[in-house]
């Protein structure tokens, strides 16, 4: 009875720790889904164009992000060890690798119509993905400065301001987005244009609403400046911990990217209903993000205070609750694919599309969950190296080939590439599952940044 008390403990523990993150992801993506959903009145081509942008969007931006998921080991380490100072350093070196990454990603999202023309998009799609893009770019400083202040907020514990601001964030795009693209209280009708614009604007207001609730709690972080902040040494060894989890992030991102740009040589049917099955699994899959994001906090925070014990229980913890989860909306996805496309458009075309790939998307969806969960634990540990090249075998050893086989030279067409999808997931599942028993069974130190 015991052993089964604190088993529910554990999973109770994790939950608490879990759920306010699972928001602030959901959230989050709900800017894009929300896209998507409002310029569905437009028709198939205009779906296409702003559920592509996002992930030329994304794509763009996911090596950063990942980047920036180095403070997931460092702060929240730092937290558990009591070190004061080393929790200023982090953020501090988060804001200048924030402010760099800007520029860079301001300047890849600019090309738009040349690379997607190159890359053998849809004409109809091709100028309004471009247009949509540039006008997130504006939004581009704000949205880094969000992840540093919330993945420094997520390690620390405390994440009440970033689901405010979340919140806040949703209800400006919504609103923003059915004033710019239909011409509603005066605004002019600016179609997929004024939804670029509308989440660029709320990008903004959800980093200022944070920046402004998170300052009583970051204060004596921000600021005085530290000078060993800019020192390159122990910044070098934030980058060795922070890249490798951005390749292994681009790897993934980037195989569903390559994968919109297959679907978008079969047609602009294809790719919308691509991307409307695609945003249906992307949403679902911020419960065990998030849930991977909660592992990396407390088992960082576990590993800081030095005890493993205490970390390998989260970790099964963690495990149990997304593959739980991904199993009830895999079910969800099986059993009703009509009834979910019916939310997003009418388009007969896409909807055939659509309604065929909504079930991979509930095969893939367990695999899904333990390779992300999975990628916290570890990253929690300070183990990001390994899981990257893990990841490059899973889903370009694996995942793409198997799928432009079976998408382009058999009749399977756009489920051949979603079966390529599948298995590069399930790959990723499992290799990163052996890495987290054989990590965890062995003695693991706190990150030394500055020594």
């Amino acid at each position: 009875m015991s052993v089964s008390r604190g088993w529910r403990d554990d999973l109770k523990d994790m939950g608490q720790v879990a759920a306010p993150v699972v928001l602030i992801n959901v959230g989050v993506q709900a800017m894009g889904v929300v896209d998507t959903l409002m310029v569905g009145k437009l028709g198939g081509a205009a779906i296409a164009a702003v559920a592509l942008g996002n992930f030329y969007f994304f794509n763009v931006c996911v090596f950063g992000i990942g980047l920036l998921f180095a403070l997931d080991p460092v702060v929240s380490q730092a937290v558990g060890a009591g070190d004061h100072e080393g929790v200023a350093r982090a953020v501090q070196r988060g804001f200048v690798l924030a402010a760099f990454i800007s520029g860079v990603v301001m300047l890849a999202l600019v090309p738009g119509e040349w690379l997607l023309t190159a890359l053998g998009q849809p004409a109809d799609v091709v100028v309004d993905t471009a247009v949509y893009t540039r006008r997130r770019l504006l939004g581009v400083v704000a949205f880094f400065a969000f992840n540093v202040l919330r993945q420094t907020l997520q390690a620390m514990g405390p994440v009440r301001p970033v689901i405010i601001a979340v919140v806040v964030a949703n209800g400006v795009n919504a609103f923003a987005n059915w004033c710019l693209i239909f011409g509603n209280c005066g605004a002019p009708a600016m179609g997929v244009e004024g939804s670029g614009y509308a989440t660029a604007i709320a990008t903004w207001v959800m980093a200022l609403v944070l920046g402004r609730l998170a300052w009583p709690l970051l204060r004596d972080v921000v600021r005085p400046w530290r000078a060993a902040s800019l020192t390159w040494a122990p910044m070098s060894r934030m980058l060795r911990i922070g890249v490798p989890i951005g390749v292994q992030w681009f790897f993934e991102a980037f195989a569903f990217g390559v994968t919109a740009l297959f679907m978008g040589w079969m047609g602009t049917a294809s790719l919308a209903g691509h991307e409307i099955a695609l945003s249906m699994a992307a949403l679902t899959f911020m419960v065990p993000l998030g849930i991977s994001g909660a592992a990396a906090a407390v088992v960082g925070r576990a590993i800081g205070r030095g005890d493993l014990p205490a970390a390998r229980r989260d970790a099964l913890a963690a495990i149990a609750c997304g593959v739980g989860f991904m199993c009830v909306s895999a079910v969800v996805f099986i059993a009703a694919p009509e009834w979910l496309t019916a939310r997003y458009t009418t388009d007969a075309s896409t909807v055939a599309v659509a309604v065929a790939l909504v079930p991979l998307a509930g095969w893939f969806q367990v695999f899904d969950g333990l390779q992300a969960v999975t990628s916290g634990v570890l990253r929690g540990t300070g183990d990001t190296r390994v899981p990257a090249m893990l990841h490059l075998i899973a889903f370009w050893g694996i995942g793409i080939p198997l799928g432009y086989f079976l998408g382009f030279h058999t009749a399977l067409r756009e489920r051949g590439l979603w079966m390529g999808l599948v298995a590069g997931l399930a790959a990723a599942a499992l290799l990163q599952s052996g890495r987290v028993v054989r990590r965890l069974r062995t003695d693991i130190v706190r990150l030394r940044i500055d020594h």
